[in-house]
């Protein structure tokens, strides 16, 4: 059996796994289920062999290693039956825990970190370092070659400081002047390395550092980052592994959660307050890179089992998806 079909096979069964938690079939049943699912991901599998998605980690979904391994496990699928993944990530939820641990406040606003140079220098550890290294891990435990790179390596991430300006800030309502310090905007993608990577199958691993011509070394959002990297790649889906399983009207309510919304709409959210802390910037990258030619993103769950193999694989999904 070829090395594609057992992934197939395996999909089948994981994807059964998901739709079967309050099930009590029998086996033959089960097994009928597991087979009729393999045929609802047959399209998707022959739509995207060969296509490249960008798909972008939170903090929260690689701190426990546990989960870690089980979305390693999803990505390897992917990639086993023929789909080009890239990996984002950052971690401002380990960042944030140094920082404590260390006595050093931070402070956030709209979602965005202000970085001084303690602060940078412990992003350098974490996301270039621990976190990093932990993703490669657990995909190397799952057979996958992926590479490990900060958006400084090859030149990938040219950026330049962020300019003071004035903020307002939508928790408190209060505008003021806001010196982000050694935080980054991205300027341009090299994207060069990534593509020869993902020519020659492996899978990129990509920190969100970045620095200018002169080599010094941004903080930088790692949703932007991922944003334009699906960009240059002309990837077919930027798919973000959230905290949350999709996009709320109303936060924490249930009831409000949208399946499925425009770029318009979603800055709309922006617009009316709807949106709120670290969905800003996300919607805001989102928006702008569907305009720019990717043809969808998704805002999933990073610590749900499965979540990602149903969103790209099921009819009905698991989180938001997002259009032009």
């Amino acid at each position: 059996m070829s090395a594609q079909v057992t992934s197939i096979y395996a999909l089948g069964f994981t994807i059964y796994d998901l739709r079967s938690k309050d099930m009590t079939e029998t086996s033959e049943i089960g097994s009928q289920l597991r087979l009729d699912l393999l045929r609802e991901a047959l399209p998707y599998i022959q739509r995207f062999k060969g296509q490249t998605f960008v798909v972008k980690l939170s903090g929260k979904a690689t701190e426990d290693l546990n989960n870690l391994s089980s979305l390693a496990e999803e990505l390897a699928l992917l990639h086993q039956v023929g789909i080009r993944i890239c990996v984002v990530h950052g971690g401002g939820k380990q960042l944030s825990e140094l920082a404590s641990r260390m006595g050093i406040e931070q402070t956030i606003i709209n979602g965005r970190r202000v970085t001084d140079d303690a602060t940078l220098e412990m992003a350098k550890m974490v996301f270039a370092g621990t976190i990093n290294i932990d993703i490669l891990s657990a995909l190397r435990n799952r057979g996958i070659e992926a590479v490990g790179l900060s958006g400084i390596d090859g030149n990938i991430v040219h950026a330049e400081r962020r300019p003071a300006k004035e903020i307002l800030n939508r928790e408190t309502g209060e505008r003021s002047h806001i010196d982000f310090g050694h935080v980054g905007d991205v300027v341009k993608i090299n994207a060069r390395l990534l593509m020869v990577l993902l020519k020659e199958g492996y899978l990129p691993v990509i920190s969100s550092l970045g620095a200018d011509a002169e080599g010094t070394v941004f903080n930088i959002n790692a949703d932007t980052i991922a944003a334009e990297i699906a960009i240059q790649l002309k990837a077919e889906k930027l798919i973000l592994l959230s905290d949350v399983d999709g996009i709320y009207l109303r936060k924490g309510d249930p009831a409000t959660k949208l399946s499925q919304l425009t770029a318009d709409q979603a800055d709309a959210l922006v617009n009316d307050g709807s949106a709120t802390g670290g969905m800003i910037p996300k919607l805001q990258n989102i928006s702008e890179l569907l305009r720019r030619g990717v043809h969808s993103a998704h805002v999933i769950s990073g610590t749900k089992r499965n979540a990602l193999l149903s969103e790209i694989f099921t009819d009905k999904g698991t989180g938001t998806m997002i259009v032009a």
